[in-house]
């Protein structure tokens, strides 16, 4: 039975920064756009965002967008691609300043410049000394700029379809996208979304793994979507683990503590970052700070009855500064560690907070699609921006702040490129005869299965898997044996049974859903880093404890078809700017 229709010149999926950004430009130039956001768009993941927005304004001091892009380059661990890169760290500064005129209420110096607080792998000079370049909202950055985003969308009359969950992609034999098949989350009603141009902005995945900061809503719908549509997933083997989630908790504690003079202790009452990183210490990049905490753990240096965490004291800072420029960390401490900073150090363990892998796209936010060896073709009618999506800005490391920064800078580029796209390629194309049959056919599998396993029981199975084989340090051996769990959790995945088939409370059908998209991202994770044999970024290997730039300075790419694995070359061409060749990377 044919679906119902509804027709747009554009359709974003999801409604976070990347996503509001995007939709801004295409309303405010006059298309029909429709969002579709699983929650409200003020409770998309970005609200989470503590830290900051990462731009060389240079207020606090002199800075660079050369030395942001040295900084990012580092800290992708070699692995980012220049090109990317380049055109990020050039369009930081305007991105700021446009969220300025739109009303976005950053932290201000006494001269009325935007305040800038030091953060993580950020430097002056070349790697000289830290530098002040995160831009914030003293520690809820992340909420002001949704909030701006969305005031803004209002005022260009974009379209919101809120608690819809997209199924999947609508594809024509050429290969060309004419938008999605969405559900209405209530009332479990199916509609074919026909664009001339899609948009993903649909976030991360950290819920395949049980200890994360993520969202229950990150659950990797674009990349399942993306996937299931025979589009390759890149590098999926790098998961950045956060240095600081409240222990117990996973809630994310920013790096913003750190930047404001907050440091780590272990049991001894030692600032033990001094040791791994002499230079940086409580600021080095992330991957360094999490396997130096994991270390201090592992070696019994650990805090607490079991010796499992570490401590975070920022009483030092002193209350006013607390209460003005962290008063949301503050408020989190009290609430999941039962602990006030103002007094006492909060417990923090590293935890699974960012995907920098995703759907492979250039710097346009078009998706590409290697053919040929290096290669690549354009998907037509089809873009990503934002943590789903896979630049690569971040490789195998993502530097702090630049989520934000990528979330705006590439959400405006993908949708300046569909909007040329959609100047090129005018009206309607007919969708084809089956568009929408396969989300019909996942759907009358979920309802006509009987006797199979529960959605919740073979999710926990799916994390635990994650945690247990490819967390912060990766040993050959859990490696090959959690490859082959979580096919074999994949394959349960296929038989799973909603327990409540009404349609008076869609949570079931919802949750089913969502766990066929995360699958893919664990099988693709998990593949991805049994095969790649080295250290790089946030990939550590127990048995390749060192990066190999002569087998491994590529891209992997991960297809559905089999667990078929592919490779590509990272791109070591800026823009206008000299390469920067790996070396040896220290903090």
């Amino acid at each position: 039975m044919a679906l119902p229709t509804r027709k747009f010149d554009a359709v974003v999926v999801g409604a976070g920064g990347a996503g509001l950004r995007a939709a801004l430009q295409l309303s405010e130039a006059g298309l029909k756009v429709a969002v579709l956001s699983k929650v409200f768009p003020t409770r998309s993941h970005t609200v989470a965002a503590q830290g900051g927005i990462g731009a060389s304004l240079g207020n606090m001091g002199e800075d660079s967008w050369l030395w942001h892009m040295y900084d990012t380059i580092k800290g992708s661990d070699y692995l980012g691609d220049q090109d990317a890169i380049e055109f990020l760290c050039r369009q930081a500064p305007q991105a700021v300043y446009e969220l300025e005129h739109y009303g976005m209420p950053f932290d201000r110096n006494e001269d009325g410049t935007v305040y800038q607080r030091p953060f993580g792998g950020h430097s002056r000079n070349f790697g000289e000394s830290p530098v002040q370049r995160s831009v914030c909202a003293a520690d809820r950055t992340g909420h002001a700029m949704l909030h701006t985003l969305y005031q803004r969308n209002v005022r260009a009359n974009t379209l919101f379809f809120v608690e819809w969950m997209a199924l999947d992609l609508m594809m024509d034999e050429t290969g060309q996208v004419h938008g999605v098949t969405a559900m209405e989350m209530e009332t479990g009603e199916v509609w074919r979304f026909h664009a001339r141009a899609t948009l993903f902005a649909t976030g991360g995945a950290g819920r395949i793994y049980s200890a994360s900061t993520n969202a229950f809503i990150n659950t990797g719908d674009g990349l399942g979507m993306a996937a299931r549509a025979g589009i390759p997933l890149e590098d999926m083997e790098f998961w950045q683990f956060h240095p600081t989630g409240v222990a117990g908790a996973g809630v994310l504690i920013t790096e913003g503590v750190r930047g404001e003079g907050g440091y780590l202790l272990n049991k001894d009452g030692e600032r033990f970052m001094e040791r791994y990183a002499p230079t940086m210490k409580d600021l080095a990049s992330r991957d360094v700070v999490s396997r130096a905490m994991a270390t201090e753990i592992k070696e019994g240096r650990g805090c607490g009855k079991d010796a499992d965490h570490i401590l975070l004291k920022l009483d030092h800072i002193g209350l006013e500064k607390i209460e003005t420029k962290l008063p949301g960390i503050r408020e989190i401490a009290k609430k999941f560690a039962n602990v006030d900073p103002v007094k006492d150090p909060i417990p923090v363990v590293p935890t699974c907070h960012y995907q920098m892998g995703g759907i492979p796209t250039n710097y346009h936010g078009e998706v590409v699609v290697p053919r040929d060896g290096n290669n690549a073709s354009v998907v037509p009618g089809f873009f990503a921006a934002g943590e789903c999506a896979c630049a690569s800005v971040h490789g195998a490391n993502r530097l702090g702040t630049n989520s934000l920064t990528d979330l705006l800078v590439f959400g405006k580029a993908s949708a300046d490129r569909l909007i040329q796209f959609l100047k090129e390629n005018p009206g309607h194309k007919d969708l084809p005869k089956d568009a929408g049959d396969y989300s019909q056919s996942r759907l009358a599998r979920l309802e006509g299965q009987t006797g199979g396993e529960s959605v919740f029981e073979v999710g926990a199975d799916m994390r635990r898997t994650m945690q247990a084989h490819c967390g912060v340090f990766r040993f050959p051996d859990m490696l090959d044996a959690g490859v082959k769990k979580i096919r074999e959790v994949a394959e349960r995945a296929t038989r799973t049974e909603i327990k409540d088939k009404s349609r008076t409370f869609n949570t079931a059908r919802i949750e089913a859903l969502e766990l066929d998209n995360l699958i893919e991202v664990a099988r693709s994770t998990m593949v991805s880093a049994q095969a790649r044999q080295e250290s790089r970024g946030a990939h550590d290997r127990a048995d390749y404890p060192k990066r190999d730039d002569v087998t491994w300075l590529k891209h992997t790419l991960w297809y559905k078809d089999s667990d078929r694995l592919e490779y590509k070359s990272v791109n070591l061409k800026p823009l206008t700017a000299e390469s920067f060749e790996p070396k040896v990377r220290s903090y």
